[in-house]
């Protein structure tokens, strides 16, 4: 038998990017090669457990276990993203490349070092250190196509405020459909660097160094985002670009996460004794905090809508205001009355649901999301209309795919602060169940596509086995 091809993976500690990379890794340790595939995966004692599910079905995935570096201003033990600020990130990604020499040490001491190192786009200084240990890099996006066309051209062309149009809008000309944002809803941490933040430069030589790297791997598919693909593959210079999405956990393997208030049966159970498309499933992921004005709101619209529903909740002692007492009262308060006055009409789960189970489910028909790009995907793969609330990062873009290109949702507010109207939002609410604006026809062919992406014939598929199979090549041309 052929030696086997030594993958190195390196993910980014926040749980919306380093599940579908561990989905990933899962799928490249499971497929079927002539050459074996061995996988080291890179992480911090913290963060081990929840690379647990991937273990325990593996038997050539290795972790690589490093101590996270000692970085100024971060609380002790700190080193992934829900032990810290929303904002975080901005010291976390250059905290992160502190991982280098102690990973040069272990490359150097490996008797079978790794050919090609896959790694999230947030550790873009792993593409330099590729280069140093003569090895490939290839960038993991965890966001779909269109949303990383508009962050290379963020990195590449560097537009500044004044750069807006008469209307406020920075316009992306070279992309396709020329998408176009007010500079608040741009990446704020490339807001950041305009604005003189130091951390920021050592963000802006990883995009960039993402842009040089020798192939990319993308958590999309062919018939979602083509037009996108295509224009990586111009803006790249070469065609070594696969989408191999949706993403989601092997067939038997259960939804990741942690403490619930609500059993997962018990949540099923509830769905069983709802009607077809009559539930409406509220989440904003694991990152997004609403404040206390937004969350009486949503709670007001979703008793006067009269719909079923689901509210998935965060914590449910924290809003947006972390520094205020009162605000947690206030808010503990909000949902105990709420939850008197709706009974048996909605369910609210505090802590993690799991949502692919829930979305998959037949009685649900509506999702109001952030549009995380996981989110968004689990909405496609499970045939639901959606309503977009975008908060930052990639949302804004998402929402844009979502509703102005794909028309298979609808945009009742954008933004962190943005409080909507509970009347007109409780309309939109029943609306939506009601088939009144949600084109659910569009839907089920996008829902299908999704499907068919990823079955054993499909683009997804395929692209994932071209990748393997490269990556297999890789170790005969260094041999």
């Amino acid at each position: 038998m052929a030696n086997p091809t030594h993958i190195l993976i390196i993910p980014y500690p926040a749980q919306g990017h380093m599940i579908p990379l561990l989905d990933l890794t899962h799928h490249l340790a499971t497929t079927r090669t002539t050459t074996p595939l061995t996988i080291t995966i890179l992480t911090t004692p913290k963060n081990l457990p929840i690379l647990s599910p991937l273990l325990s079905s593996t038997t050539n995935v290795t972790p690589l276990i490093l101590p996270f570096p000692p970085t100024p201003g971060f609380p002790p033990g700190a080193e992934n993203t829900k032990d810290l600020p929303p904002a975080s990130f901005r010291q976390l990604i250059p905290a992160l490349s502190r991982l280098e020499e102690p990973l040069g040490h272990w490359f150097e001491s490996h008797p079978s070092p790794p050919v090609v190192i896959i790694s999230d786009f947030f550790v873009g200084w792993t593409q330099r250190f590729a280069a140093k240990m003569g090895i490939k890099r290839v960038v993991f996006s965890p966001s779909g196509g269109m949303a990383l066309s508009v962050i290379y051209a963020l990195w590449r062309d560097m537009p500044k405020e004044e750069d807006q149009d008469q209307n406020g809008d920075v316009l992306f000309k070279g992309l396709p459909n020329c998408p176009k944002y007010p500079w608040w809803q741009l990446s704020p941490i490339f807001r950041s660097y305009v604005e003189g933040d130091y951390n920021s430069e050592v963000i802006k030589d990883g995009f960039r160094n993402d842009m040089d790297s020798w192939g990319l791997v993308i958590n999309t598919f062919d018939d979602l985002e083509r037009v996108y693909l295509d224009h990586l593959i111009s803006v790249l210079g070469h065609n070594r670009v696969w989408a191999v999405g949706p993403l989601f956990p092997p067939h038997g393997l259960k939804d990741r996460g942690g403490s619930s208030t609500v059993d997962p049966d018990t949540i099923l159970s509830w769905l069983d004794s709802c009607r077809d498309n009559e539930v409406v499933y509220v989440s904003f992921g694991t990152q997004s905090l609403l404040t206390t004005r937004q969350i009486e709101v949503l709670a007001e619209a979703l008793e006067n809508s009269r719909v079923r529903f689901i509210w998935s909740v965060r914590d449910p002692s924290v809003t947006n205001e972390l520094d205020k007492e009162g605000d947690r009262k206030i808010h503990n308060t909000v949902f105990k009355e709420f939850e008197d006055r709706v009974g048996d009409r909605g369910m609210i789960i505090k802590g993690w649901a799991p949502q692919v189970s829930i979305l998959r489910h037949r009685a649900v028909g509506t999702f109001l999301t952030h549009c995380g790009w996981n989110s968004v995907l689990e909405g496609l793969m499970a045939g639901v209309g959606m309503l977009a609330w975008p908060m930052g990062a990639d949302q804004y873009t998402n929402a844009t795919l979502l509703v102005d290109e794909l028309k298979v949702g609808v945009r009742i507010c954008e933004g962190p602060q943005f409080v909507p109207d509970p009347c007109v939002l409780a309309q939109t609410l029943a609306d939506s169940v009601n088939g009144e604006i949600l084109d659910r026809q569009r839907i089920g062919k996008l829902h299908t596509s999704c499907l068919d992406a990823v079955s054993e014939n499909g683009s997804s598929s395929k692209e994932l086995v071209k990748f393997v199979k490269m990556l297999t090549e890789l170790k005969t041309k260094n041999t």
